[in-house]
Formats: structure tokens, C-alpha cells, sequence
């Protein structure tokens, strides 16, 4: 931290220097786009009048600006800085004042401030402005819109806020006011916050409606949408206003009030936008997060100190991704991608304020009593260098895989394992990572010659693991024209990496956010870890190694699902099959079951198929797709039928006869009718059952009469057709008129194939029955 000025280059410098030195601390301290002026809004009290105050480089020489206002006049509510269009590079400020009345201020050099314009921003007459920020070329505001007369209705009295926005051109004819635009109207009131696409709706703290104080709006003014976001629950909802009528904030609401009413009140203590275009929020507990312009929201870093009071202020910016914080004189330096404190530095001076900087994002500058302090930090020299954190995570993790192997009751902690010296793979592994990674010349220098013969092993997990790193780091960097090709082949890396350790429940749970957040790379990322593809035959095949495949067919404990969402992997990759490539899905339920067959026995508790069977865990993903659009049976069908299962045929069979395909109810039955006795004579009998109740099979019976089983006799077969007729309300009649009824004519060619044909029995003692000798031998024990 070091000095760069003592306001002596400034224009009234002592003057500048005897205001912060007062003791009454600026509250509002901005700095121009070129850093050559400061302005300074000083809320003193009496008998001295509150008063606006540009200072400028002694290298710029002109008229100074100075504005006071005295109450109850109306009093000053923003300084922005609007680019010109006139000259390139040129800004103008515009001095926003409580009442609407805007006054326009440009620099001249040699000159000195001048007066382009003043012009009225609200309409009515008793409109108030109450925040004001500007986006570009634009103002947007928060007015109060007192109501007519005396108004008793405290609800109406809540919502009487207006926002608005308007264009603001400055050209060579001077300054012009666009039309008036109503973003949202019956609004209760909002302090309005500017990011280059977006404006955030942050509401004040005393609204006068609880629900009103438990979430925040997001303005998307390109797309003219609102969306609804809650810190507590994250994004709710988005609505497109397409006219001036939907902008009512009560039906913006409508449909979402009983939902927000269960959430959290906000608790804000500071907010600001970063340079990224994210709402910054401090919480009187001291969190710092970040509310993304599409409603999510993220931890950050969390202050020391305990809860903040109302009155004490906490300054926050962005450098890049640096977050800089200022807080009872302590200077935090924050990361703002992982949250990783850099840097804590305590400061001399209890009051500072952050400055533009003009030099590199890794420059800060901060403007106290005693002048203007710059603040510089190094990058590291290797992006990919990893950080202490990393060696913290390796004992972390140790301690969670030793944990569930020991029978041991004690807790297992980071610190017990760095001094115990019983678990030396962690040591090592954090040696490696901690000498190997840095040096790229030389990097076994200072490992023993253990540590320098694993690192030869592990030489292509560490340059996997560094290339990983450096992806990730493309991620956050890359355009957003480039993050999905980055994004494609950092799922895959990810899901590669998952399928080489243990499937866990912290894995299981990763593995579904990358399968929500990216589905068509995960998908494509799939495919590839498990070599998918179809043969010269169209058939699919899949290529991965044993390992890969038990991590796929793991299905977890029945409460480590579900309360949280989360399921199993297999049922992951069958609704990624299911959305892209769901002609596939029961050929890979086939494969599967081809691999559990050679690896565990039929029924084995500890396989896959001990608990469910995989076509089931398939269906039941087909069941929750069918939940939010129409029943897919033809999928259903092939699900059931690829499991070659007895149970799994006869409900598709069933299935079919439902949905009267007839030829295909002939079809499945000649082909499963050859898996076994027993799902022949089950077939057969569905098949006679539905032949005595219709005449819709009667075109196929010279196909169904070859699958009766071979111990069926004539008596069988009656008694089977007796006990399925269709029951007349009527008396039964010897010759009905009715055409649907079955005829003996019709079973005709059965029973004489039954009769022609010898039953079991009779083969089995034939020789009995012809021998000559008395009495018979005794009949073979194998056929």
C-alpha cells in the first residue's frame, strides 16, 4: 500500500484535505470516467449547508463547481456520469436533484465547468424522485406518486412508487429528454442500481408489506422482462412485459404471492453492482454474495467481525474478479470466482473511499485524510499453480475415505492426519502438490527419492489434473461465443474423472447438476466414456471396461435418493437417452443386462438385478418423462420386451392386446414362445383366453395353434375356453345370432392336433405299455 497523492494536485487541494478532515465523513464520494475529477456530496449540519463539490488535477485548469441547497428545499438525490456522443471519449454530468429538476454539467479544459442545460425529469408536478441511476445513455428512476387528496388506504398508500426511464441525448444543439417510458407503476419503493444490461429493483427498507421485502426485481430493458429472483430460494420466475398494461407490479406478482409469502425477509445491509454485471449484497451477519442477472445467486466470502450495525458502512468494489472490501479499517482483498480470501490487510485510517483507476484491474485506489493510496497485487505467474486450498482439500478428502473404512467411533480430523504419521498416501500427494506443481523446470527438486518415483508415475494425472485446471480457468474467461465448446469438453473430463473413483453420494450429487446444468454435453460426454456406437449390423455396442460399467449400474441406498432429488447414474444416462437419442434406450437396457449376466448370477443381492431389475429402473425414468407429456407405449413396449423376463413379456403381451395390435400380439407370441415351457404355456393360455371372448384372432389361428404346449390335452384346452367365454345376461341358446361367439368349428384343428399328437405321459411309458413281461421294468430316470 502505498501513497500516489496528498491532494495537493488537485485544484483547492487544502480545502479537499480540511472537508475530509472534518470529522463528518462525505456520503457520497464519486470520481470521474478519466479519473481527472472527484466530486464529493457533504451532508453537513448547521449552520454550514449541504453542498455538492467537483475537484479537479492541478494539470486542468477551468472554473470550479461547487452546489448548495438549503431545506426544505428539495435535496439532491444522484451525480451521474453519461457518455457524450458528440465527442469521442466525452461524458457529461448530470446533477439529479429530488423534485425531477435535472441540471447537465459539462467540462471544458481551459473553461471550466459550464451549464448545458436544466431540464424537468418527472412529469407530474408532486412527483418525487427517490433513487436514480443511469445505463448508458439513459436515466432510470424511482419516483413517489403521492395519491390525490387524503388518502386513509394504507395499501394504496404502500404501492404509490413509479419506475421509470428516459433517454437523455446530448448533441450539438444542446441536451434533449426523451419520452417518459413506465418500467412499473403501483410499485411499493425500490432503490434502482444500474449494470450495463440490466437494472436492478433492491427494495427500501421500510416498504410497508412483509412480502414485498423478501425478494428483488431484475429489468432486462432489451427484452422488456422482469424476473423475480429471492436470495433464499434463487430464481422464481421471468415475465415478458409486451405492453404498457402488464406493467402493473401487482400483476407481475400475480401468481407468485403465495410462494413468496413462505420465503425469508431479505436482510441487506450494503448493495452495489460488480464490474461483471452481478448485484453485490452484505448482509447485517456480515455474507457477501452476488445475485447474477439471471436470478441465481452465490456465496461469496463471509466478513469477520460478527453482525454489522445499521449504521456502520461497508465499502465494496470490483477489480475484475478481485472484490475489494473496506470495513472498520480492514481492507479485504476476495476472489470473487472461488471465494478465497488473498489478501487482509488492517488500515490506519477508519474511513476510505474506492476510486476509478485508471491503470491495470490489479491496481486500487483509495482516497482518505491523508491523500490517494494505491494498492497493487502480483498474479501468480502459472494460472494452473494450484492454491493451499488444493492441499487442504487432499486431507479432506482423505479423511472422508479412511472414515467410512474404519471401525473406529473417534472422529478422524485434517489435523490428526497431518501429525499422526499412521496414513502417509495424503503426505505424499500434498508434498507432490506442493513442490512438484510450482516448478516446471525442475520438478522433482526438493522430494525425497520416494516422492520423486511416484512423481514420475503420476507425472500424466498431474498434466491431466493442470489441463483440467486450465480448462476451468477458459470457462470462467472465454467469450460467450466460445463457453459452450469450452463447457463440452469440460464435462467430459469431469464425467471421465467421476467414473474413475468412487461413485459416493458427494459424486452422485455433482454428477446431476452437470447432467441439469449441461444435458447435451453430458450426454455427448456419455457416449464417449462408454464407447457408444452402432455396428455395420445397426447394432449398438459399447466398449467400456468393467469398472466403468458397475459405476454405471451403482444404485444407491434407498435414502441416499430422492430427498434431495437426486438418481442413480443409470437412470441419468437413460433420460439423456430419452431426450436425444431414444431409439438407442433399449438396446442399452439389452447391454447392460448382457453385462450383469456374466458378472453376478441370476438374482445375485449383491448386482444390480438383486434389488430392481434394470428394465424396471428404466421404465420408472420413461414414467417420470410421461408425467409432463404424452405416454410413450411403443417405448414402454420395447423396454419390456428387450428384458427377455417372463413377467416383463407377458405385460407387454397384455399391453398389446390392450392397445389391439393384433399382428404384433402374434408376433411376440411366436417369437418368446421359444424361451421356455413355462412362458409358453403362459402365453398359449392368454392367447386361448382372448380367442373365447372375440373374433379379432381368428385371421391368425393357423399360427397359434402350433404354440400349444405339448402337455396340454382336449379336456385342458375346453376348460380353458369354458372358463373365459364372455357371460350372456340372457338365457344361453343353442344357436346364437350373435357372430362373436367361439364355435367348436373353430377349435376343430386344436383339439385334433392335440389328439393326433401323443401327450407326455404316454412317451414316457410307451415301453411299459408294449413290453411283454409282467411286471414292467422300471422306467429310465432321464428322458
Amino acid at each position: 500500500l502505498r501513497q500516489v497523492s496528498d491532494l495537493s494536485d488537485f485544484s483547492r487541494g487544502h480545502w479537499l484535505r480540511e472537508l475530509l478532515c472534518r470529522g463528518e465523513e462525505p456520503s457520497h464520494v464519486q470520481s470521474s470516467p478519466d479519473g481527472q475529477h472527484l466530486l464529493l456530496m457533504q451532508k453537513s449540519r448547521p449552520p454550514t449547508l449541504p453542498r455538492v463539490v467537483a475537484f479537479q488535477r492541478h494539470s486542468i485548469a477551468g472554473a470550479d463547481l461547487e452546489r448548495t441547497w438549503q431545506p426544505p428545499q428539495p435535496a439532491l438525490v444522484g451525480l451521474l456520469f453519461l457518455h457524450s456522443p458528440v465527442v469521442l471519449g466525452s461524458w457529461v454530468l448530470a446533477v439529479v436533484w429530488e423534485h425531477g429538476r435535472t441540471e447537465v454539467w459539462h467540462f471544458v479544459v481551459a473553461v471550466g465547468w459550464q451549464l448545458l442545460q436544466t431540464l424537468e425529469l418527472c412529469q407530474g408536478a408532486r412527483a418525487r424522485v427517490v433513487s436514480v441511476c443511469s445505463q448508458g445513455a439513459s436515466l432510470v428512476w424511482c419516483e413517489e406518486r403521492p395519491p390525490l387528496g387524503a388518502q386513509s388506504d394504507m395499501s394504496k398508500c404502500a404501492f404509490r412508487f413509479c419506475v421509470c426511464a428516459r433517454a437523455l441525448e446530448v448533441g450539438e444543439q444542446g441536451v434533449r429528454l426523451g419520452t417518459v417510458r413506465i418500467v412499473l407503476h403501483n410499485s411499493p419503493e425500490y432503490q434502482v442500481l444500474a449494470s450495463p444490461q440490466h437494472i436492478f429493483l433492491v427494495p427500501a427498507a421500510a416498504t410497508g408489506f412483509a412480502t414485498t421485502s423478501r425478494f428483488l426485481l431484475i429489468w432486462h430493458p432489451e427484452k422488456a422482462k422482469f424476473t423475480i429472483t429471492a436470495p433464499s430460494a434463487g430464481f422464481i420466475h421471468s415475465k415478458v412485459l409486451r405492453s404498457s398494461s402488464e406493467s402493473d407490479f401487482r400483476k407481475l406478482l400475480l401468481g407468485s404471492v403465495g410462494l413468496l409469502s413462505g420465503f425469508a425477509p431479505l436482510d441487506i445491509h450494503t448493495s452495489t453492482v460488480s464490474s461483471s454485471g452481478g448485484l453485490l449484497l452484505v448482509s447485517t451477519k456480515g455474507s457477501v454474495s452476488v445475485v447474477e442477472p439471471d436470478g441465481t445467486q452465490r456465496h461469496i466470502f463471509d466478513l469477520e467481525g460478527g453482525p454489522l450495525a445499521q449504521g456502520s458502512p461497508v465499502r465494496l468494489k470490483t477489480f475484475g474478479s478481485i472484490l475489494t472490501c473496506v470495513l472498520a479499517g480492514v481492507l479485504y482483498l476476495v476472489d470473487q470466482n472461488s471465494g478465497r480470501l488473498i489478501e487482509k490487510e488492517v488500515l490506519s485510517m477508519k474511513e476510505v473511499h474506492f476510486l476509478e483507476s485508471q491503470a491495470e484491474e490489479d491496481n486500487i485506489q483509495l482516497l482518505t485524510q491523508t491523500g490517494i493510496y494505491s494498492f497493487s497485487f502480483s498474479k501468480p505467474e502459472d494460472s494452473s499453480r494450484p492454491e493451499p486450498c488444493l492441499v487442504e482439500m487432499v486431507f479432506e478428502e482423505a479423511c472422508r475415505y479412511y472414515q467410512r473404512r474404519s471401525l473406529s467411533s473417534s472422529k478422524l480430523t485434517v489435523e490428526k492426519l497431518k501429525k499422526g504419521g499412521t496414513f502417509q498416501a495424503p503426505v505424499v500427494l500434498a508434498a507432490i502438490l506442493q513442490h512438484s506443481l510450482h516448478q516446471k523446470q525442475k520438478p522433482a527438486q526438493g522430494l525425497q527419492d520416494t516422492y520423486a518415483k511416484l512423481l514420475n508415475t503420476l507425472s500424466l494425472e498431474l498434466q491431466s489434473y493442470m489441463s483440467l485446471e486450465l480448462l476451468k480457468t477458459c470457462v470462467v474467461c472465454a467469450p460467450e461465443s466460445e463457453v459452450e465448446s469450452y463447457c463440452k469438453e469440460l464435462v467430459e473430463q469431469e464425467i471421465s474423472r467421476i467414473l474413475q473413483s468412487d461413485m459416493d453420494k458427494d459424486n452422485l450429487a455433482y454428477l446431476n447438476s452437470v447432467f441439469a446444468s449441461f444435458p447435451k454435453a453430458a450426454w455427448k460426454a456419455t457416449r464417449s466414456c462408454l464407447q457408444l456406437q452402432q455396428n455395420g449390423d445397426g447394432l449398438l455396442v459399447a466398449r467400456a471396461t468393467p469398472e466403468v460399467w458397475k459405476k454405471v449400474l451403482c444404485q444407491p441406498q434407498l435414502e441416499e435418493v430422492g430427498q434431495n432429488g437426486m438418481v442413480p447414474l443409470f437412470e441419468l444416462i437413460c433420460a439423456s437417452f430419452l431426450r436425444f437419442k431414444p431409439k438407442w434406450l433399449p438396446s442399452f437396457v439389452e447391454l447392460t443386462q448382457q453385462y450383469v449376466s456374466n458378472s453376478w448370477s441370476y438374482s445375485s443381492k449383491e448386482g444390480p438385478e438383486g434389488r430392481v431389475p434394470l428394465y424396471k429402473r428404466a421404465l420408472g425414468v420413461l414414467a417420470r418423462k410421461n408425467k409432463h407429456g404424452e405416454t410413450d407405449d411403443e417405448m414402454e413396449l420395447e423396454l419390456l420386451l428387450c428384458s427377455k423376463r417372463p413377467k416383463a413379456v407377458l405385460q407387454a403381451l397384455h399391453l398389446l392386446i390392450r392397445l389391439k395390435q393384433w399382428p404384433r400380439v402374434v408376433e411376440v407370441a411366436e417369437k418368446f414362445s421359444k424361451l421356455s415351457p413355462l412362458l409358453n404355456k403362459e402365453i398359449f393360455t392368454t392367447m386361448l383366453a382372448e380367442l373365447a371372448q372375440h373374433r379379432e384372432l381368428d385371421p391368425y389361428l393357423d399360427r397359434l395353434w402350433p404354440l400349444c404346449p405339448a402337455e396340454l390335452t382336449a379336456s385342458d384346452i375346453l376348460a380353458m375356453v369354458l372358463q373365459h367365454l364372455p357371460r350372456s345376461q340372457e338365457d344361453p341358446v343353442p344357436f346364437s345370432n350373435e357372430g362373436n361367439q367361439l364355435t367348436l368349428g373353430l377349435l376343430k384343428p386344436l383339439l385334433q392336433r392335440v389328439v393326433q399328437c401323443p401327450s407326455v405321459h404316454e412317451e414316457m411309458y410307451s415301453d411299459a405299455l408294449q413290453s411283454t413281461t409282467f411286471p414292467p421294468p422300471t422306467p429310465p430316470r432321464e428322458h
